[in-house]
């Protein structure tokens, strides 16, 4: 029998505080089971016996992995294609023809979204396919910018990998997934190339003081991970997000979150769905 090492108040307000400042994760008393649970597992593949054990390694580790395993553990990433269809219809039917349209009204062939949070990338591949569907032959003309970031590793390379099991796509519809998946030997299914190479994955830190990008997104998809937030980060990174998108741009947050009606940056749509404000310029 596995033994199961017990957390103080102590540890686990350390790991709360640690976990807050690197990564803007607010841990409440309420994940605390979850947290002790997720990292059991590496203290056992660590060899460590205790919580305070780990801790010390974690503060005396400059490479930073520690870290970063410490928040692949504890931060979820179960997801799946089609997850909240209003988002992607409504991005299907409204957000696409008016971007495009407007990009040919300027003479130009641009479109620019990120996915901020994209966990193990169904999010970030199923824009891809209504983009590619959106502009069919057109697509080769266009200079298409697909940006997915996450904090995890592990999710990432998963991403990045684009093999799914069967239950993963059992949402999407039938003619997106006979054009762009194959089963593989296992039985599970590998997106296309096409799609993988329309897609730029980056690890990001959302913490960081402001994003590294040059140009401006037309739309940005947050969704489901400002609920690991409190206010005060939420309300800085909205800042944040709001500085690096084009003015009317889209912002769509899973359906658990709101921005409320009155937010500064940005106006309501629909249910978990925005637009960047005038006066957020």
């Amino acid at each position: 029998m596995e033994m199961v090492a017990t957390i103080s108040d102590k540890e686990f307000k350390q790991i709360r505080e640690l976990v807050y400042s690197r990564f803007g994760i607010n841990l409440t008393e309420k994940k605390r089971a979850l947290v002790t649970g997720r990292l059991n597992k590496v203290l056992r593949d660590r060899g460590f016996t205790s919580f305070q054990a780990y801790l010390d390694d974690l503060k005396a580790d400059e490479s930073g992995k520690g870290l970063s395993l410490l928040v692949d553990r504890i931060s979820t990433n179960h997801t799946y294609f089609y997850r909240e269809p209003d988002h992607f219809t409504y991005f299907e039917k409204t957000v696409l023809p008016e971007l495009i349209q407007k990009q040919r009204s300027m003479g130009g062939k641009s479109l620019r979204i990120w996915v901020a949070g994209c966990s193990s990338g169904e999010e970030s591949y199923m824009l891809a396919m209504l983009i590619r569907e959106a502009l069919g032959r057109e697509f080769k003309n266009w200079d298409v910018g697909l940006l997915a970031t996450d904090i995890s590793t592990v999710a990432l390379e998963k991403a990045i990998n684009g093999v799914y099991n069967k239950d993963n796509i059992t949402h999407l519809p039938p003619s997106l997934k006979n054009r762009y998946f194959k089963k593989t030997d296992s039985g599970d299914y590998s997106v296309d190339e096409s799609l993988r190479e329309m897609i730029l994955h980056r690890r990001l830190n959302l913490m960081r003081k402001s994003f590294p990008f040059k140009g401006k997104f037309q739309a940005i998809f947050c969704r489901n991970v400002m609920i690991y937030f409190d206010n005060v980060t939420r309300e800085e990174l909205l800042r944040k997000f709001a500085a690096v998108m084009e003015p009317d741009a889209f912002m769509f947050i899973g359906h658990s979150e709101t921005l409320g009606r009155n937010n500064p940056q940005f106006e309501y749509i629909m249910p978990a769905a925005y637009r960047r404000a005038e006066r957020a310029i």
